[in-house]
């Protein structure tokens, strides 16, 4: 049988309110009763039971985790990170699959079901309105990976997707390319649109030929077979792909015709996700920094939990080129 909290206040020789007082954050225990309680726990191997807790506080300590990027690599890295850096802090996160998901009230409907305390979106590709249903529901949020505004309606957290794709340009055209091409991920997505945008911005004003094609996804498969219609006819000489899984992907069909890179055909990415670096995929990428954003979006839910009058914040991280093999060297 499992100890309950009536063992332990039997043990300790105090009333059940004191060994709950004990357990419960803010409430008020003298230091004599605390060590008396926390000696019988540890001696019957007590754990104080955390959903019980939550009816006597009214806080269940939960954070939906919400993402639609569960095809994606990167994301394993995401929701390792987050998980984590929550579960340091007391926070409990519970994941939440938006694939395919259209309408946020659904999603608010089941999340309430839960009763978290906040949510955090982890999604490059979701929609604002998302996240701003969940504020508008009363629920605490931070988009992490969302789009920057000016005039945030929520927290919200990333990179400038624009200087992204300003920085993809000029490193092709620093290096000679004079056809260059964006292989973006679904044309919707705000990120891809912002990403193109800044690409476009760069490389229309050198003159150099610029080509433009989406992916129906982010996904190693998508990226490969976008890439596999391109070889049919004359491939551009360099792609900014829209992210690291769509050059993987872009890299396994440009090898499976005898093509080399970045001998034949560059590729440059985004993200830097782990595989990036692995030997044999070598991937010249622009780094964001999910660490940060990461560390930086459980520091913004966890504010907004103690103070739901904070004003919503903006949050813009930069970016960095990563050097590997992708590309070939400026002349």
């Amino acid at each position: 049988m499992a100890v309950t909290l009536k063992d332990v206040a039997e043990r300790a020789g105090v009333s059940r309110s004191a060994v709950s007082r004990t357990y419960t954050e803010g409430a008020s225990v003298s230091e004599k009763t605390r060590a008396k309680v926390e000696k019988a726990a540890n001696a019957l191997g007590y754990s104080p039971n955390a959903l019980a807790s939550s009816l006597t506080t009214g806080r269940t300590k939960l954070i939906g985790l919400v993402s639609n990027n569960f095809h994606n690599p990167i994301f394993l890295e995401v929701f390792d990170l987050f998980t984590k850096g929550l579960q340091a802090r007391g926070l409990r996160p519970l994941l939440v699959n938006l694939t395919d998901e259209v309408d946020p009230e659904n999603s608010i409907r089941m999340l309430r079901a839960y009763s978290v305390d906040g949510v955090i979106v982890a999604s490059s590709t979701l929609p604002a309105t998302f996240a701003e249903a969940f504020k508008d529901a009363g629920v605490p949020v931070v988009h992490s990976f969302g789009r920057q505004s000016p005039s945030p309606k929520v927290n919200v957290l990333g990179i400038d997707n624009i200087e992204a794709g300003r920085m993809a340009g000029q490193t092709l055209i620093d290096r000679g390319y004079k056809r260059v091409a964006f292989l973006g991920g679904p044309k919707s997505a705000t990120s891809t649109q912002d990403r193109f945008a800044g690409f476009a911005e760069v490389i229309g004003a050198s003159g150099i030929e610029m080509t433009v094609t989406y992916a129906s996804n982010y996904s190693f498969d998508a990226g490969r077979a976008e890439m596999q219609r391109l070889l049919q006819s004359t491939p551009a000489e360099a792609y900014f792909c829209g992210d690291d899984v769509l050059s993987i992907g872009a890299l396994s069909a440009i090898a499976d015709v005898g093509l080399h890179v970045p001998q034949d055909i560059g590729l440059i990415g985004l993200n830097d996700m782990e595989m990036a670096g692995w030997a044999n995929i070598n991937l010249t990428t622009i780094r964001n920094p999910v660490e940060q954003i990461i560390a930086s979006s459980i520091e913004l839910i966890e504010a907004s939990l103690n103070d739901d009058s904070r004003y919503p914040e903006a949050r813009l991280f930069a970016c960095t080129i990563v050097e590997r093999g992708t590309l070939r060297p400026i002349p």
